[in-house]
């Protein structure tokens, strides 16, 4: 039962409401919310053109400038490592990094500009219900806090945006349109950023991408039918999911990248005649065992094509050799091929051959084109299936199945998480040995595991950096009922139990034992160093007598660390390893290419000590030195050991 609206009519707003039925096409969005477009209003009251607004082909909304403004802005902040909360800390090239995505862009973009190989996000949907982030990065986060009323306990920033909401499209354009900007800074020349999307921001998505990355670097769409129609009483029932893809430089992804994928059944279906043939030899009876077993199968018919096993043992499918376009081949594609026993000519196909002359020569010289017993059967084209075990991705992905089963097994509650099989799918064409693979919206990890799980497979040490803002999981949930009061902290869990999982399973396997499951956990931060390291003239002197250290009390020796590896563009992943020199603790990065100590009282004996092991970079506490004098002659030191030092 509706309540008493107890106020008195918005005659602005039935008016728009009006207009809108009569003209659907000018109603825009505005930074007040829905508004009418008066221009185009005109135009549609007019049989003439009426001037207004140059026109132009572009992209816009209400508060992109601010959005653009958004991604320049830079941040006073700082990734912290959490080793308790990490898996193999020490050795492992995984990261999993708490925070807004926005940035946590902003931090990685010197240490991985130019080295992402594949971006692959799963962004919301913009459904009403799901969740933005609402970013204003000129507020201070009391003043923030207090305006938005809706932050979590992790200082997370979301805002709801209903489909209410006068901005509801230029909320989320918004909200990524600078966090994709700033993601092609990370991927390689030959790199590929990969977007799930449904049917509410699909159009939106693709002007934003081609706004981004340039309209010549699609590389296409997937359609996902996952078999699970969304009723709706007053449209067409959906039950598909779009997929996008772009590269950075399509000369380069030419160049570098063969976008295929391998024969899901390809295996299984050499196996099989391999077997038939090792128990009866290649003959009659193991041709038909094979057709008949091929035949059983849930295959496409591209597959069991595949259905002849010729007299080496290859398995091979038939192909008509005939002209495929409407019009007539050229003269030269028209020649008769001549039976090999008969010696008479065989049909041409009606419009020609599919081949020149001199190919279908070259072919029949190398016993690709299959005969029949005389002169009357056109011959076809031998395709054998050991030369064809990659095909071209389609644009058609099939598949109806969900991963209830397997976080059950794994014991995640998580609802509507992506598909690993179809994220392995995604991430076989696109990647190999030692690439590294960003999801900026995280969520339950399936990227993480669908990485690790595809190492497992194929051995191709891909590497993952997960980004997740830590979210509030919905206490009515079965997510927040099992403990998990974040989304971060099911990420995490779930990378541990699929990681052991992964390796249970593939026990037999060799080189199992080296498979990387572990994750570096980093938390964005406010900065390790007081306000003073960065606005000394605006700290007083009686302020000053109160800062012993430039340092945050709270702070480190690996939190400065890490600051130090976001400062000089190193990798986050890189080994680390402790040491003692001199009786002062030192932190070996990428065995000496960096040599880190934030120990005080430092004197000559032990900077002499740290010479001898051959760094590339020093870097060292400023309050660290033992005297004025000290500081002075330990720089000299490091000059002329020609090793670049720093100090924080």
């Amino acid at each position: 039962m509706e309540k008493l609206d107890l106020t008195t009519p918005n005659f602005t707003d039935e008016n728009i409401q009006k207009l809108s039925e009569l003209f659907p096409n000018c109603v825009t969005e505005s930074t007040e919310g829905k508004t009418i477009d008066f221009d185009l209003l005109r135009q549609e009251l007019s049989s003439n053109i009426v001037e207004g607004n140059k026109e132009r082909y572009q992209l816009t909304w209400p508060g992109k400038a601010e959005s653009l403004v958004t991604a320049n802005t830079p941040i006073n902040k700082t990734l912290r490592p959490v080793r308790e909360e990490s898996k193999d800390f020490n050795k492992t090239e995984n990261l999993y990094i708490e925070g807004d995505n926005l940035e946590v862009l902003k931090l990685l973009q010197e240490t991985y500009l130019g080295k992402i190989k594949m971006i692959y996000i799963d962004p919301p949907y913009n459904t009403g219900k799901d969740f933005v982030y609402k970013d204003n990065f000129t507020q201070h986060k009391a003043e923030y806090d207090e305006e938005s009323g809706n932050v979590d306990e992790e200082g997370g920033r979301l805002v709801s945006n209903p489909d209410s909401n006068g901005r509801y499209h230029s909320d989320w354009l918004s909200m990524m349109y600078p966090r994709l900007k700033l993601a092609r800074n990370l991927l390689t020349d030959d790199g590929v950023i990969v977007v799930h999307i449904d049917e509410n921001e699909y159009p939106n998505l693709e002007k934003l991408l081609t706004n981004v990355f340039g309209e010549s670097n699609n590389l296409g769409t997937v359609v996902w039918d996952k078999r699970n129609p969304k009723g709706d009483s007053t449209g067409i029932s959906q039950q598909h999911e779009m997929i996008s893809f772009y590269c950075k430089n399509k000369a380069f992804f030419k160049a570098n990248v063969e976008f295929v994928r391998p024969k899901k059944n390809a295996k299984s279906m050499i196996n099989k005649a391999l077997s038939l043939i090792s128990t009866h030899g290649v003959n009659e009876h193991a041709r038909s065992a094979y057709k008949k077993w091929l035949k059983k199968q849930d295959f496409s018919g591209g597959d069991k094509a595949y259905c002849f096993i010729d007299d080496d043992g290859n398995i091979y499918r038939l192909v008509s050799m005939a002209w495929p376009n409407k019009k007539k081949a050229p003269d030269d594609y028209l020649l008769p091929l001549t039976h090999p026993i008969t010696n008479k000519e065989c049909p041409i196909p009606e419009k020609g051959w599919r081949n020149p002359s001199s190919t279908m020569k070259g072919l029949q010289r190398k016993g690709l084109i299959l005969f029949g017993k005389d002169e009357t059967t056109q011959p076809n084209r031998k395709y054998f299936l050991k030369e064809n075990l990659y095909e071209k991705v389609s644009s058609l992905l099939y598949y109806g199945g969900s991963d209830d089963a397997l976080l059950k097994e794994i014991q995640v509650p998580f609802d509507t998480p992506k598909v690993v099989e179809v994220s392995k799918k995604l991430l076989q064409p696109l990647t190999g040995v030692g690439d590294i693979v960003l999801d900026f919206f995280s969520g339950s990890a399936t990227t993480a595991h669908a990485v690790m799980q595809l190492n497992a497979e194929d051995r191709g040490n891909r590497k993952f950096i997960m980004v997740q803002i830590p979210e509030a999981t919905d206490e009515k949930s079965e997510t927040y009922k099992a403990g998990y009061k974040f989304i971060t902290e099911i990420g995490k869990d779930r990378i541990r139990r699929a990681g052991e999982k992964i390796k249970n399973d593939n026990a037999d396997k060799e080189g199992i034992d080296d498979l990387d499951v572990g994750f570096r956990v980093l938390k964005v931060d406010s900065s390790n160093m007081k306000d003073v390291y960065f606005s000394p003239d605006n700290t007083s002197q009686d302020d000053m007598f109160d800062l012993a250290s430039n340092i945050k009390d709270d702070r480190s020796d690996e939190d400065l660390l890490f600051m130090v590896l976001l400062d000089w563009g190193i990798d986050l992943s890189v080994k680390i390893e402790r040491s003692e020199v001199a009786g002062k603790t030192v932190y070996f990065v990428d065995d000496n290419f960096l040599a880190a100590c934030f120990e005080e009282n430092l004197d000559e004996d032990f900077v002499k000590a740290l010479v001898t092991e051959n760094p590339l970079k020093v870097v060292l506490r400023d309050s660290g030195f033992a005297s004025s004098s000290v500081k002075i002659n330990v720089e000299q030191i490091f000059k002329q050991a020609d090793i670049e030092v720093k100090v924080i």
